[in-house]
């Protein structure tokens, strides 16, 4: 009898509901930190072979459509990549901060950027050249290893970007990206968000309107989630929002 009830309350899984389950599981996961290098590693393996340049506040690094011929690590702040449609509309695809690579896209053939990077505060970072980059990598096996392992979590990141975009409502994806910035994981402390991160730029991030970025950064700084003092402060107890059914 009860091998015949259970089986009887078991439901064969169609792909929707599949896809929702995979849903929920990434939800009940802390946001990934993205991996980070060492910075020293890279000084001490190219010495010379690498530029150092530096960008003001909103400054273009490069722009959709450039030529595609080097590698930039980020040493001192955040970058964010945007694309714009050929009918004008942009769209925040990624921030990046200290420890992350952008423009990776020429070692896979890239002939041209397909997107727009720009400093989001003071920023430092270091330029290598294709030639320079790929010298490395068949150099350096440890080298290499770390950065297959970065461009795999950037991919994973990626994907589950993809499905908090399918599945989530507006509310949790802006408590997830606060999350990620806030690099929730690190400590049990609150770290600050960059408070020139507009509330313009995280609804294109999260693919929704300022006014309802607005509607709930009020709501969650009412129920203690974040503050506003000079920065924005998130608490991690905004994890529940993310869990939340």
């Amino acid at each position: 009898m009860a091998r015949r009830s259970s089986k009887s309350r078991s439901k064969p899984s169609t792909p929707g509901a599949r896809a929702q389950e995979l849903s929920n599981r990434n939800n009940g996961r802390a946001p990934r930190e993205p991996l980070a290098f060492d910075p020293q590693l890279l000084l001490s393996k190219l010495g010379t072979a690498k530029t150092v340049h530096q960008y003001r506040d909103k400054q273009a690094v490069f722009s959709q459509g450039d030529a595609a011929d080097a590698v930039f690590y980020i040493q001192k702040g955040r970058v964010k990549l945007t694309v714009v449609s050929k009918r004008g509309k942009e769209a925040v695809i990624a921030v990046l901060q200290q420890g992350d690579f952008f423009g990776e896209g020429c070692l896979a053939a890239q002939p041209l950027r397909i997107s727009s990077a720009a400093a989001l505060q003071n920023l430092t970072i270091m330029r290598l050249e294709k030639k320079t980059m790929v010298g490395l990598l068949h150099q350096e096996p440890e080298f290499a290893e770390m950065f297959i392992a970065y461009l795999l979590s950037r991919n994973i990141r990626i994907e589950e970007d993809l499905v908090d975009q399918l599945f989530n409502s507006s509310e949790k994806r802006l408590a997830r990206l606060l999350l990620l910035l806030a690099h929730y994981g690190k400590d049990s402390k609150p770290e600050t968000v960059l408070p020139k991160m507009s509330q313009e730029t995280l609804a294109e991030m999260i693919g929704t309107t300022r006014s309802r970025v607005s509607y709930f950064m009020n709501r969650f700084r009412k129920m203690g989630f974040i503050d506003y003092n000079g920065t924005l402060h998130v608490n991690s107890a905004l994890l529940t929002v993310v869990l939340r059914d």
